[in-house]
């Protein structure tokens, strides 16, 4: 028998070893599924507690609403008003990304809502103010979902930002010359100005915490500017005696020189926002706070 010339012999062996590459990678463990929002935001999350909203507490079918005293400059002059937060667990379906009407759904999944409803009364008319985020019951961190609306005389602005599995994709609709109908990316490694009464919540605060993090700008506003990320310093101390009634918790946030933002949460589970108050002019302080079947059955 005439011996085998040499390229068969080599293609043979390069067959033999690809073979063999292929059964050790059908045997090697797929890697865990990361959500690729919290891979963005994977240096802030050991921070923040995780399980935070997964306390039996709401499990109880009810929403907590939390109303405040606030204040905003609008028209360059301080406005006083309320401010409700309705904070309550939802199954969402991944059909329509919204609370299902149908719990045998298949995929069903729990968030948190946080709806955010104020209306400022000014010299000329009303302002009025709807936020709703959503998040994963088990991410306090990383936005799911976010609608923000304004409504006034003079129009109505709607903005919304969805996570598409790459970046953050703000839609929006405003009344203002230059701005109109439009949609733009945003970074995901960051976290909303509107989502930290919320979000902080679930901060690891015992071990003071101080973080470098990226935070947009506030999104509750009647325009859609350019956008604005801030390279911030978290920084966490108790709070001292007479910030707030109760024993708290203060987080300062410095978005850049001259611009700081704290927060008092209470030192008691589900550790609510006690107080705010922001470099812009805007204050929160907690005026009543109760769990509440808001919706009609």
């Amino acid at each position: 028998m005439p011996p085998i010339p040499v390229r068969y012999r080599l293609l043979v062996l390069g067959l033999s070893l690809w073979l063999a590459g292929c059964d050790a990678r059908s045997e090697q463990k797929p890697e865990r599924h990361t959500p690729a929002a919290d891979r963005a935001l994977q240096s802030v999350l050991p921070h923040f507690n995780q399980q935070w909203g997964l306390q039996k507490l709401w499990e109880d079918g009810l929403a907590e609403v939390a109303t405040y005293e606030a204040e905003r400059t609008v028209y360059q002059k301080k406005r006083t008003f309320e401010l409700t937060q309705i904070t309550v667990k939802e199954e969402f379906n991944p059909q329509f990304n919204v609370k299902t009407d149908d719990y045998q759904r298949e995929g069903l999944f729990s968030v948190m809502k946080i709806n955010q409803f104020c209306n400022i009364p000014t010299d000329q008319y009303p302002y009025h103010y709807l936020t709703s985020l959503f998040f994963r019951l088990e991410q306090p961190v990383s936005l799911f979902k976010t609608m923000t609306s304004s409504q006034e005389w003079c129009g109505t602005t709607f903005k919304t930002i969805v996570d598409d599995g790459v970046n953050f994709e703000q839609a929006y609709n405003s009344y203002w010359d230059n701005q109109g109908v439009g949609s733009r990316s945003l970074r995901r490694d960051v976290l909303l100005e509107d989502a930290l009464p919320y979000t902080l919540r679930s901060l690891w605060f015992e071990q003071l915490p101080t973080i470098e993090l990226v935070v947009l700008d506030l999104q509750q506003t009647n325009k859609v500017t350019p956008v604005k990320y801030y390279q911030a310093r978290l920084t966490t101390a108790e709070a001292r005696a007479g910030d707030v009634a109760e024993s708290a918790w203060r987080v300062a946030l410095l978005l850049e020189a001259g611009k700081e933002n704290v927060y008092w949460f209470a030192k008691k589970y589900p550790n609510i926002l006690l107080r705010q108050t922001t470099w812009d002019g805007r204050s929160l302080r907690l005026k009543s706070a109760r769990r509440y079947a808001y919706w009609p059955r």
